[in-house]
């Protein structure tokens, strides 16, 4: 089996030809356009040119930045404005003939991480997406787990600050606005931090690294976020692992160890107190890995 695979953001869209065994046969990605939806949809078909070249494919997984609306095939990504109850999926299937399968991002970089990366072996899991926004799906019993919509497991959205910062959701004191890479670094700055104007979370990574108390403590605080909505989550829906990637993540330690710390206060329940939460494995291929996996494990 041969599935073209993508995996849109608001940032890039990446494309991807995966076989039945996870493999890679090529990839290639574009820069998202964000203002124009016709311009947009022909990015993903100059991409998908791309990787295909001349290839037959069996079916065509798509993940993609929520809200999707799995039911219906449409999306209305927030980082994705120009797209508002775009018909991805109908699109997608007038283009290449072949059944379409649409999730969230987060569902399925839990699910490519299940299948090919660090939650194999694992039935009951979280995958975590901590970069700009924060990002989950589940895996439940083994298989994806989208809820009515498409759009369980979307952790970033949980509450830990019930009095905390705005939320591009419209909500407060989400973990995406403790953890995601802007607000870690405006609350640094607002703390004292000093930095060029251009810095970004790679930067304050390395400060912490250096020995940077601000920094530290803004890694602290997002990890205990984290490791909060780790907590919650888990004790709803029974898992037994959390698989933490997206570019912050890339930070190791200075995000997983207060995770896990927070997790020894937090995750007491009998069922979940052997949680695991372990780095992801697929880096930034769990997305299409797992986008490829919708189709394979509907037989196309």
């Amino acid at each position: 089996m041969t599935v073209l695979a993508l995996d849109v953001g608001g940032t890039k869209i990446a494309a991807g030809v995966v076989d039945g065994r996870g493999e890679i046969l090529a990839r290639a990605t574009r820069p998202t356009p964000l203002h124009d939806a016709g311009e947009a949809w022909q990015a993903v078909l100059d991409v998908s040119a791309e990787v295909l070249d001349g290839r037959t494919i069996n079916g065509v997984g798509v993940a993609c930045a929520g809200p999707v609306n799995a039911s219906d095939g449409t999306v209305n990504p927030i980082n994705v404005p120009c797209w508002q109850d775009f018909p991805l999926a109908t699109r997608l299937h007038r283009a290449f003939d072949a059944p379409v399968h649409l999730a969230g991002d987060g569902v399925c970089m839990a699910l490519g991480e299940h299948w090919m990366g660090a939650g194999r072996g694992a039935d009951f899991l979280i995958g975590l997406v901590v970069s700009t926004g924060v990002g989950g799906g589940l895996v439940l019993n083994g298989k994806p787990y989208g809820g009515r919509t498409g759009n369980a497991g979307h952790i970033g959205h949980v509450v830990v600050e019930p009095d905390g910062s705005p939320c591009t959701c419209g909500g407060l004191g989400c973990v995406e606005t403790v953890a995601g890479g802007p607000h870690l670094v405006r609350w640094a700055r607002q703390q004292g931090w000093r930095a060029p104007d251009n810095a970004d979370a790679a930067h304050l990574a390395a400060s912490a690294l250096s020995g940077n108390e601000i920094a530290c403590s803004a890694f602290d605080r997002a990890g205990r976020a984290v490791g909060m909505g780790i907590a919650a989550t888990a004790a709803l829906c029974d898992l037994d692992l959390a698989v933490v990637g997206g570019g912050i993540a890339q930070a190791g330690d200075l995000l997983m160890d207060p995770i896990r710390r927070t997790l020894q206060d937090y995750a007491k329940l009998s069922y979940v107190d052997a949680l695991r939460v372990v780095p992801a494995e697929l880096g930034g291929h769990a997305g299409l890995v797992g986008a490829a996996a919708l189709v394979i494990t509907a037989g196309g």
